[in-house]
């Protein structure tokens, strides 16, 4: 029976998988140092199929930094943690999609690889600035770092623990200021890319100290073409005068890259909410509104292209006339100068660059005479024909580059804390909610490894009471300790995390009271879990360093303090279920069995569980079941559990933790 790994797959050979797909003659079994068969890369061969061309100490465009090849191991590296469930910090924890993780994001990111692969529609991250004063992440990959840190007193000890923090105050004394940053986030996102579905988005705030680097850095994460945009957000227009040089400062920067920009289309935004919110960029949205058939619709543009450049000679199968029936409204395209009885002649409009005749049409044939009731032929003030597009879903128009109007959300935050102010610069929900309208899709699992205050989790409640959407959200975030002098702190919050889940609580009552009739069944609970180690001891990944005398004297290869609830969650993250599906807990012949979404895994970590459990359990025939180790005396017994779901449910996967 095999046993649950119990620690996260290496990115080595998550790439190794990638390459196999592609190339699979250059994957082969080498015997590792420890004597175990692994898989390895001909690079000879590799390079053969690459052609010639290949870089091999030769000169080549590339963006780099000291400690950029640990970073990029670092997000490679496997690592034996989990997360542990906290049901008393929790909201309605048994009904409830969304979740709320605490601990260090590049961990967590790693542990939730399996389980939200290709899974999350949108990422939003508002990481460190690095302006001098942000604290940044120590990971352990830093070059040389650790003594340098500890002399120059950079990093800071945890008053409750006594252990050193993984975060320090990156000043721009640091010999690696940008190094360090790059190093910090490169990782991170290249992690969180894989987690990205195919038609997935990234958003990321930042302002210029590091925006360069943060987009060389993405452009090799996510590729330069599925760079999409580069936002302006205007988040003070009187304007701060940071350097003590030049203009004064008005906007900071959001990048948005795709996983596949193939996948990706425009962005909307309702044309109520961007009026009302940015009413700078979104002027002069009063349209001539009509009904026909088909319900209501806006005059859209003339359907010929303005651009001189299109014409007869670049776009020659763009270049025709449109015939219009007064009578009937019929439309249909036929050649220039041709004659249709019934019909009037509405030419393409002619060119003035002076070389060419005409414009093109913005429509091909085709598209006009399967979807000439999107068209419309009006008089214009010179008493010419002119054709139109129907606008059908007129409440939508395109996002903007330029986001204004919107400030920080220091009030709103405010609001909801009684006007105590205990976080400094937290995002928009207005923001939020302009860049969620972007998703083309109200279901999608929504992330943000740097929550900070939870605005992310804000805005998706208050989005999805107003359209009646279903977007969950997976908020993470480092338990920050919380200045002793700070108004937070006064309050009694220790941390960061303990402010952002009250933020959530809050929030999603008041949007509730709010919105009585959408919000009945919002979802505004989420379920905790906490970073931590491993479940199991040592011996359970190295039990060949262990004599059997030693093994006997452990009895158990689970740590003491583990719950059944610690074990469920931990064996879901090994084997790639979704944190937040629904489980139940029941009692089968003396014993406690789990059951999550319904069977797509069945767990009992019982001691002595008798055969009868074990057939009640077969044969419900679940996806895979799992068992402790230490559940069954011996070999003969494990083997009896493989006979029996053999033959009562032999689709399903069994192990043993």
């Amino acid at each position: 029976m095999d046993k649950m790994k119990c620690e996260t797959a290496s990115g080595v050979e998550r790439n190794v998988d990638r390459i196999a797909a592609v190339f699979p003659q250059v994957v082969t079994e080498v015997k590792g140092e420890d004597g175990k068969i692994t898989r390895a890369v001909k690079w000879d061969v590799l390079k053969e199929l690459l052609s010639g061309e290949y870089v091999e100490g030769g000169e080549c465009y590339d963006f780099t930094w000291p400690g950029k090849r640990a970073a990029i191991a670092e997000a490679a590296k496997s690592i034996r943690k989990t997360l542990r469930p906290c049901k008393a910090e929790s909201k309605d924890w048994d009904t409830t999609e969304n979740l709320y993780i605490e601990g260090d994001n590049l961990e967590v990111l790693k542990l939730l690889q399996e389980s939200y692969l290709g899974k999350v529609k949108m990422i939003y991250i508002d990481p460190p600035y690095n302006t001098g004063n942000d604290f940044v992440y120590r990971d352990d990959f830093k070059v040389g770092s650790g003594q340098w840190a500890v002399d120059s007193g950079e990093l800071f000890e945890d008053e409750e623990t006594g252990e050193t923090n993984r975060m320090f105050r990156n000043t721009e004394s640091n010999g690696r200021f940008h190094s360090d940053w790059c190093s910090m986030i490169y990782s991170r996102l290249a992690l969180s890319r894989d987690l990205l579905s195919d038609d997935g988005v990234i958003f990321i705030s930042i302002d210029d100290n590091e925006v360069e680097n943060l987009r060389k850095i993405c452009d090799e994460i996510f590729g330069e073409g599925n760079y999409i945009n580069h936002f302006a957000w205007v988040v003070n227009i009187t304007g701060r005068q940071i350097s003590g040089s030049g203009a004064a400062k008005t906007w900071e920067s959001v990048l948005l890259y795709a996983k596949d920009i193939n996948n990706v289309g425009l962005m909307p935004i309702d044309i109520n909410f961007a009026k009302e919110k940015m009413p700078d960029a979104y002027k002069g949205f009063d349209k001539d509104i009509r009904s026909d058939e088909r319900g209501k619709f806006a005059i859209g543009d003339t359907l010929y292209n303005h651009n001189r450049k299109f014409n007869e000679e670049t776009r020659r199968n763009l270049v025709f006339s449109i015939f219009y029936n007064q009578t009937t409204g019929e439309i249909t395209t036929g050649n220039i100068g041709e004659k249709k009885d019934g019909y009037i002649e509405i030419p393409p409009h002619k060119n003035g660059d002076g070389v060419h005749k005409y414009h093109a049409w913005r429509w091909s044939r085709q598209k006009i005479e399967s979807e000439s009731y999107d068209l419309i032929v009006l008089t214009t003030p010179s008493g010419k024909l002119e054709i139109y597009t129907k606008i059908r879903n007129f409440a939508i128009t395109t996002l903007k580059d330029l986001i204004t109007n919107i400030s920080n959300g220091d009030a709103e935050l405010q609001k909801l804390f009684d006007g105590k102010k205990y976080f400094d610069y937290p995002k928009s929900v207005d923001l939020l909610i302009t860049l969620l309208n972007g998703m083309n899709d109200n279901a999608g699992i929504v992330l943000d490894f740097f929550s900070g205050s939870a605005t992310t989790a804000h805005a998706i409640m208050q989005l999805n009471a107003e359209d009646g959407g279903k977007r969950k959200f997976i908020m993470v975030q480092l338990p920050e300790a919380c200045a002793p002098d700070s108004e937070a702190a006064k309050a009694g919050y220790k941390n960061i995390c303990e402010i952002g889940k009250e933020r959530i609580r809050c929030a999603g009552e008041k949007i509730k009271q709010e919105n009585p009739l959408t919000a009945a069944d919002l979802d505004v609970g989420f379920r905790v879990f906490k970073l931590d180690d491993s479940n199991m001891k040592d011996v359970y990944y190295s039990a060949s360093e262990y004599s059997q005398d030693m093994i006997d004297t452990l009895v158990s290869n689970i740590k003491d303090d583990r719950t059944d609830l610690d074990l469920l969650y931990g064996c879901l993250l090994d084997w790639g279920v979704e944190l937040s599906l629904p489980h139940t807990s029941e009692k089968i012949d003396g014993v406690t069995v789990h059951t999550v979404n319904n069977g797509d895994l069945i767990a009992c970590f019982d001691a002595n569980i008798p055969e009868s459990a074990i057939r009640a359990i077969a044969k419900r025939q679940p996806l895979r079941a799992v068992f402790r180790d230490s559940s069954f005396a011996g070999a003969p017994q494990k083997i009896n559990v493989e006979e029996i779901f053999k033959l009562l449910s032999p689709t399903t996967t069994v192990k043993v933790i």
